[in-house]
């Protein structure tokens, strides 16, 4: 039995190649799990279990199919990416409106910061071209940028130096990031509380007002939510006596009470708005908010009717149609408050408030049809991985280098599935799937790259970590890694005001380092930095390349 394991493990081939990936991925995941005080390294933890196993698989004697290895990486940092960029597309044009421009403009002063570091290093410490872009590439984790430039080194024998001092880095900078964003936490306490506390800001909550401004009175719902250029729903309304559910056109009075539905994080503009709130007991015997829902119910319908898609609830006037409130607005696992300016997508989930019989035909006009939700769409799903791989391997001319740059798998992934989440639907091509199946895709693809990735490091990890040229690497590493990580944290802080997790996020995507992407995602339990993260993610990447690709050719 021992010796029949024992040959399927040292046998190259497929099965060898699946049994080897498969147990460094439930060895390091179920590490990844424990945790030290607060802390746990989640899936990051398969890289370091993927390097143990390639040092004793070495030491055993054991190889690997080195084409079967490079695919499972390969294939999983493009799955990986492209479910980033699926998630982030639909926010990924509002994001840039609401701050992306200043998350994209810090990280090119990081990047700016980690290429003086660098050159300094070239010119003082007379380290060749190959060694210091590896460093560099190791550095900051990002494997297009290791493959930029090897394959402008091609012919110059040096194309492994740089994958060496790639490989001695790359686990020392994943410790060294991690260990920047739990010191952010100490630097930042006050960004961190204030993160904390508006940890619910992706929920909604409702909130009640009597109105007594004079600027409100005889104005209609459509006019006080526009001329207050906030996003909230005004879900019920009491007038002397009643309770009822007022329609855009439903006229505000003095002194009527108004329930309103929002963001957490609008809260306080609300108060200045509207004026002080009031205390709200839904018991209480002047108003009894309850008496209107004896009459109504709750449920959430679901968008997949072609003929809506694209629209905006405004252009639909689905309130006045049908006599009910849109309260909330699920799209790939975020929750927002619906204004008129909302566009439905495919497979939105809408918090319908209303009759019975209302709400039965509201579904049949914007579809509703669980099926067409739970079906799998491989087609829409396979054609953009496609397209990524297509635009990845584009060459592009740049002036002065002798040799075409690409954008890679990774980077020609996570533009497309940015496109495809931000105006697949206006072009008809819906590509949605479920934030389960969407996380699912990204979890197999990220532990497939960590094993691959780790594996393929780990047998000549030990030595040329614990040689001269190796130790020297990570000496000049930490400058690179630690102080433009640092330095970018205190601008996003304190000139750019950038809340804690997108900071954090941007940290990742400074170092494109996915291990720490899903470190910090763990540690604060939110999706924030995924967003900022795929935010800077296609600017970096394309930086990288072609930087790796400039250095070389331009210092050797």
């Amino acid at each position: 039995m021992f010796q029949f394991i024992a040959d399927i493990f040292s046998t190259e081939g497929v099965i060898q190649t699946l049994l080897i990936l498969c147990s460094i991925s439930i060895v390091g995941l179920s590490l990844g799990r424990v945790k030290i005080g607060s802390i746990s390294f989640g899936g990051a933890f398969v890289f370091f279990a993927a390097i143990a196993a390639g040092h004793f698989a070495a030491k055993a004697g054991i190889h690997t199919n080195a084409n079967m290895m490079d695919f499972a990486k390969n294939v999983g940092i493009m799955i990986f990416v492209f479910t980033i960029g699926l998630q982030a597309g639909p926010g990924f044009v509002a994001s840039l409106k609401k701050g992306g421009i200043k998350l994209t403009l810090s990280c090119l002063i990081g990047i700016v910061l980690q290429t003086a570091i660098v050159l300094l290093i070239f010119k003082f410490f007379n380290l060749g071209s190959q060694e210091m872009v590896g460093m560099y590439a190791g550095s900051v984790t990002n494997t297009p940028m290791l493959i930029a430039a090897q394959e402008a080194s091609a012919g110059s024998g040096k194309a492994d130096l740089i994958g060496a001092a790639y490989a001695a880095i790359y686990p020392f900078s994943i410790i060294l990031v991690m260990s920047c964003i739990i010191l952010t936490t100490k630097m930042f306490p006050k960004s961190l509380v204030k993160l904390s506390q508006n940890a619910g800001d992706e929920d909604n909550v409702v909130v009640e007002y009597r109105v007594s401004d004079n600027n409100m009175v005889h104005k209609t719902v459509k006019d006080i939510v526009a001329d207050s250029g906030l996003h909230f729903v005004i879900s019920r309304m009491w007038r002397g006596g009643d309770v009822s559910i007022p329609m855009s056109n439903s006229v505000i009075e003095k002194d009527d009470h108004i329930l309103v539905i929002c963001n957490a994080s609008l809260r306080d503009s609300l108060d200045r708005y509207f004026g002080k709130e009031e205390s709200t007991d839904w018991n209480r015997p002047d108003i009894d908010w309850d008496v209107v829902d004896k009459n109504l119910v709750s449920r959430v319908v679901r968008v997949t009717d072609k003929s809506v898609i694209g629209s905006t609830l405004g252009e639909l006037k689905l309130r006045n149609k049908y006599g009910i409130n849109i309260t909330r607005l699920t799209r790939s696992g975020f929750t927002i408050v619906p204004s008129a300016s909302t566009e439905l997508l495919f497979g939105d989930s809408l918090v319908v408030v209303g009759g019975e019989s209302r709400i039965k035909a509201l579904g049949k006009a914007i579809g509703d049809e669980r099926s067409r939700i739970d079906e799998p769409r491989l087609i829409p799903l396979l054609m953009g991985i496609l397209c990524g791989v297509i635009l990845g391997c584009i060459p592009i001319m740049i002036p002065g280098l002798d040799a075409p740059i690409k954008l890679g798998l990774a980077g020609g992934a996570i533009i497309i599935g940015l496109l495809l989440g931000a105006a697949g639907p206006a072009l008809h091509f819906h590509i949605y799937t479920t934030r389960s199946v969407n996380l699912m895709l990204g979890q197999l693809g990220i532990t497939a790259f960590f094993a691959s990735v780790g594996f393929s490091v780990g047998g000549s990890f030990v030595e040329t970590v614990f040689s001269p040229h190796g130790l020297t690497w990570i000496a000049l590493s930490t400058a690179v890694i630690i102080l433009p990580i640092l330095i970018v944290a205190i601008l996003n802080d304190k000139v750019f005001k950038i809340d804690f997790a997108r900071n954090v996020g941007v940290i990742c995507g400074l170092c494109t380092n996915p291990n720490a992407l899903s470190f910090t995602n763990n540690i604060l339990h939110s999706s924030t930095p995924s967003e900022a993260y795929a935010t800077v993610y296609p600017f970096v990447t394309f930086i990288r390349i072609f930087l790796a690709q400039f250095l070389i050719l331009a210092l050797s």
